[in-house]
C-alpha cells in the first residue's frame, strides 16, 4: 500500500475517533487511543507485505563486470629449441596473452564471455552461461568452456607460478571446448565431482568424422580436498577423458618443451616415423596437492592410449605418459588461495610487494619403439608481486631430449637452455 494511502487511511481512522471525544470518560478514551494504534500497526504490516510480494515478482538488479589480461613475454634460447637453425642462440618479445572478458549475473544465472587479440584477429577463448538454481544440487554449464583436466591446466594463467604451465598440461588439456558440464561440491565430506560432454575437435580432430557427424569428448573429474584452516590444504584428484577422433591424424606436437615461440617443439611423436589415422583417444591423470602455509607442493600423473583405424598399425594401443613435480614458496609469507568450489590455487589475495619461488621437473614421453621422443625439463623461477594487478616473472628452464626420433628432430642439439620473463597486468 502506497504511504499516501496509508496516511489518509490512518486520518480516516483518527478523525472517526475523535470526533466524539468530547462526550467520553478518560477511560473510554483510551480505549479508543488503543484500538487506533492497533489499527494503525495493522495498516503498516499490510503495506510492509504488499511491498515484499511485489519486490519478489521482479527481477533483481543484475552484477555486471569487465577486465582482462596483458602478458608480455622476452624469451632467450638456444640448442635444442632452436635446433633448425644449428642450436643458435635466438631470443623473441611478443605478448602472450591480450584478453578481455565481460561477465555479469542475474539471479540464478550467470555467464563470462572471454576474448583473446592478436594482430588482426580475435579469438572467443570462453562463453560461458551457467546455471545455479538447484538448491544443494550442481551447477550447470553450457558453451565454451574448460574441460575439467589436470590441476595445473585449470589453474588461471593469471596464477600460475611459472611462466609455462607443465608438459603434461599442454600435452593432456584440450582447455577450452564447446560444451556443455554439471559440477558439484560437496561441503560435508570435500568431494567434487565435475562431468561434461563436448564437441572433441582438439589434438588433430576437426570435430567430426568421415560421414560429418561429431565427434564427442566424455571428461570427468573427481577430487577430494582437506581445508580446514588457511594455508593448510590436502587435494587428490583424478580425472578420465575418452575422445573420438574420427579418423584424424593426431597432431605431431605434444607440448613445446615449457617455453613458447620456439622454432621446435620438442615433445614430438612422430619424429622419425609417420603420423597415426586415430579413431579414440582415451585418457587419464592422478593430481596431488599439499599446502602448509606459504609452501605449496603439487605433482600429477596421466597417459594416453591410442586407438588407430587400422589395427595393424604400429602404434595401436600405444600409451604416452607424463608426468611432473613442483614446487613454490613465498618468502614473504603469503598463502595461495585454494577454492573449494573448482579445486584449484590461485595467488594470494590482497598480495602486495611479495616474492615468490619456483621449482619444476616434468617429463613426457611420446617415443616409441621406432618414433618419437622424449622431453625432460627443469625450470627454476622467481616472481615478484608489486600488488594484485602487477606481477614480474623470470624463469630458468632446462631441456633433454630422448627416444629413437631425436636425430629426426633436432639433430644433435638435444640439449636446450632458455631464459624467459614476463610482465603480467590484470584490469
Amino acid at each position: 500500500m502506497p504511504r499516501l494511502t496509508l496516511l489518509a487511511a490512518a486520518t480516516a481512522v483518527a478523525f472517526t475517533g475523535f470526533a466524539n471525544a468530547q462526550d467520553l470518560t478518560p477511560q473510554e478514551l483510551q480505549v479508543q487511543l488503543t484500538q487506533l494504534t492497533q489499527e494503525v500497526n495493522q495498516l503498516k504490516q499490510q503495506q510492509a507485505a504488499n511491498a515484499t510480494a511485489t519486490s519478489s515478482s521482479k527481477p533483481s538488479a543484475s552484477a555486471f563486470e569487465i577486465g582482462g589480461r596483458i602478458q608480455l613475454d622476452y624469451n632467450l634460447f638456444n640448442g635444442a629449441y632452436n635446433a633448425e637453425h644449428n642450436g643458435s642462440s635466438a631470443q623473441d618479445i611478443f605478448p602472450r596473452r591480450v584478453r578481455t572478458f565481460v561477465e555479469g549475473e542475474l539471479q540464478d544465472w550467470d555467464y563470462k564471455l572471454l576474448l583473446e587479440f592478436a594482430e588482426n584477429t580475435a579469438e572467443i577463448v570462453m562463453a560461458r552461461m551457467r546455471y545455479s538454481g538447484f538448491e544443494n544440487g550442481p551447477k550447470l554449464q553450457f558453451g565454451k568452456l574448460r574441460e575439467d583436466i589436470s590441476l595445473d591446466a585449470l589453474t588461471s594463467s593469471n596464477h600460475i607460478a611459472l611462466i609455462e604451465r607443465s608438459s603434461l598440461a599442454d600435452t593432456m588439456s584440450p582447455y577450452f571446448r564447446w560444451g556443455v558440464s554439471a559440477y558439484q561440491y560437496f561441503p560435508s565430506t570435500g568431494l567434487r565431482y565435475a562431468l561434461g560432454v563436448y564437441k572433441s575437435d582438439a589434438f588433430g580432430s576437426d570435430g567430426k568424422d568421415e560421414t560429418d557427424d561429431l565427434n564427442y569428448a566424455l571428461s570427468s573429474r573427481v577430487t577430494w580436498s582437506q581445508a580446514k584452516e588457511p594455508g593448510q590444504v590436502l587435494h587428490a584428484g583424478l580425472w578420465y577423458s575418452a575422445r573420438q577422433m574420427g579418423g584424424d591424424d593426431l597432431s605431431a606436437s605434444f607440448a613445446r618443451g615449457e617455453l613458447r615461440e620456439t622454432n621446435t617443439r620438442l615433445i614430438n611423436y612422430v619424429a622419425g616415423g609417420e603420423t597415426a589415422a586415430i579413431d579414440n583417444l582415451n585418457q587419464a591423470g592422478l593430481e596431488l596437492a599439499f599446502q602448509h602455509n606459504a609452501l605449496l607442493l603439487q605433482g600429477e600423473y596421466a597417459q594416453r592410449n591410442l586407438t588407430t583405424q587400422d589395427p595393424q598399425s604400429v602404434l595401436d594401443g600405444e600409451r604416452y605418459q607424463a608426468y611432473y613435480l613442483q614446487a613454490s614458496y613465498f618468502l614473504t609469507g603469503e598463502q595461495r588461495s585454494y577454492s573449494k568450489g573448482s579445486a584449484v590455487f590461485s595467488q594470494p589475495k590482497g598480495v602486495t610487494d611479495a616474492w615468490e619461488l619456483a621449482a619444476r621437473f616434468s617429463s613426457v614421453d611420446a617415443s616409441s619403439d621406432f618414433q618419437g621422443t622424449k622431453a625432460q625439463t627443469y625450470t627454476l623461477g622467481v616472481s615478484y608481486y608489486f600488488n594484485p594487478k602487477i606481477k614480474v616473472m623470470a624463469n630458468y628452464i632446462h631441456s633433454s631430449v630422448d627416444g629413437a626420433g631425436t636425430i629426426a628432430l633436432v639433430g644433435n642439439e638435444d640439449v636446450g637452455d632458455a631464459f624467459a620473463a614476463r610482465l603480467q597486468y590484470v584490469f
